[in-house]
């Protein structure tokens, strides 16, 4: 890990976070991620896996409690050593690096009210694991609704003619949960646990939701085949189902009234996030490409000597560097603002994931051949980053609604 961080503002105990991320990304990730890409579904959830060593090593350096509040036993960083560390897991895999972040969703989600029933059922078990028994996993996307369940404020969300899939009915002290929620719930096949966002009131459409920390052990919930994908093969996903389960009301995080608000905190923290762990994986790809034109001779010279490949080179570098100071600067501004400017956290995603994906396709171009084949790791990155344009948002579907939010927040300040 050669590469300059220009944040003049860098402590020591950044760079010491740096460095252990970096080495646990290169000793344990990478190797593991390499082999998890080559199995299949069922292989990546199997008890014998890898994916659990990687799950286990995790939670025992307390990655797993990198978004928890200090007081209900996280990690105690700041939002720049968060955006640091979760950088240096995704220049290992993203897609592990997505499933140790979605782990914590739940208590996650569950800190941001900080009732008492839930910090004692739901985020210091969580916290207290070192062994990866307790796994959370993020319910939102649905068969029917995909990008359009995270878009709050924009026009279509609170149109009631729209019905999710997914609903919660009040009964009493419980709630009556039926539905599915799509394939794409990232450790939705091994899951313990879910932040469950459904439909409450279905007169407000998406924006009559519900936010739920529940156990996946209550009688009438089941799970779907874990999915087949393109990219981020390791990283499991899979539907989950609810026939007439009975949810305690202590579970509820947020109901209709404030649903719309706490959507748009979480988005403005996962959004940007999504930025920082493109500019891991762009920085992986970059530094694939580097260090393959310095050793691949064609013409009787070094790649690195043509200046087409200087140049390229360059603008992948610059992708890189920009990526991640979008992306860092937008989390960390959101996460100290208790109103949060969520079209810079879609900046960063849309901006960060476009990156990634275009340099890892430059990458490929300057390995040749060489590049398609499963021998590079490259093939792997590049497949990867083509998730990322989709994964949490259809970048297509976030630049409207960014488009939408930054009108009629900007300027902030009358001048």
């Amino acid at each position: 890990m050669n590469y300059l961080d220009i944040d003049l503002d860098l402590t020591e105990e950044d760079i010491e976070l740096k460095m252990a991320a970096h080495r646990f990304a290169r000793e344990v990730m990478r190797p593991i991620a390499r082999k998890l890409d080559e199995m299949t579904p069922e292989q990546v959830i199997a008890k014998d896996s890898p994916f659990w060593d990687f799950m286990r090593k995790a939670y025992e350096l307390g990655y797993h409690t990198i978004l928890i509040p200090e007081p209900y036993g996280g990690m105690d960083l700041t939002s720049k050593q968060q955006a640091i560390i979760y950088e240096e897991l995704a220049w290992g895999s993203v897609g592990l690096t997505v499933g140790i972040g979605v782990a914590a969703f739940p208590s996650f989600g569950a800190s941001l009210v900080a009732e008492e029933a839930l910090i004692e059922k739901i985020i210091e078990p969580f916290c207290r694991c070192r062994d990866a028994s307790i796994v959370g996993c993020w319910g939102i996307t649905e068969p029917d609704h995909g990008s359009d369940t995270l878009v709050p404020h924009y026009p279509s969300f609170s149109d009631p003619a729209i019905k999710s899939q997914c609903r919660a009915k009040p009964d009493g002290d419980h709630y009556i949960l039926n539905g599915q929620k799509s394939a794409w719930v990232s450790l939705g096949t091994v899951s313990t646990h879910c932040a469950l966002f459904c439909q409450i009131d279905p007169s407000m459409g998406h924006a009559g939701g519900g936010i739920f920390a529940l156990p996946l052990d209550l009688p009438g919930i089941s799970k779907g085949a874990p999915l087949n994908k393109i990219g981020q093969r390791d990283l499991n996903q899979g539907e989950i189902f609810f026939d007439n389960v009975r949810v305690p009301a202590e579970y509820l995080i947020a109901g209709p009234e404030a649903y719309e608000a706490l959507l748009e905190i979480t988005l403005s923290a996962t959004t940007a996030l999504m930025g920082v762990f493109s500019a891991g994986l762009a920085r992986a790809a970059f530094e694939e490409a580097l260090e393959y034109a310095k050793n691949r001779v064609q013409g009787g010279k070094a790649l690195i000597e043509y200046p087409n490949i200087q140049a390229k080179l360059f603008h992948m570098f610059s992708k890189v560097e920009t990526s991640r100071l979008m992306s860092r600067a937008a989390y960390i501004f959101n996460q100290s603002t208790s109103t949060p400017a969520e079209e810079y956290s879609v900046v960063a995603k849309v901006y960060g994931t476009q990156a990634a994906f275009d340099v890892a396709h430059e990458a490929i171009q300057i390995f040749g051949g060489n590049g398609l084949t499963k021998e590079y790791h490259i093939e792997k990155l590049f497949r990867d980053a083509r998730a990322m344009l989709i994964e949490d948002g259809s970048n297509d579907t976030l630049a409207i609604a960014g488009g939408h939010k930054m009108i009629h927040s900007y300027p902030r300040l009358d001048m």
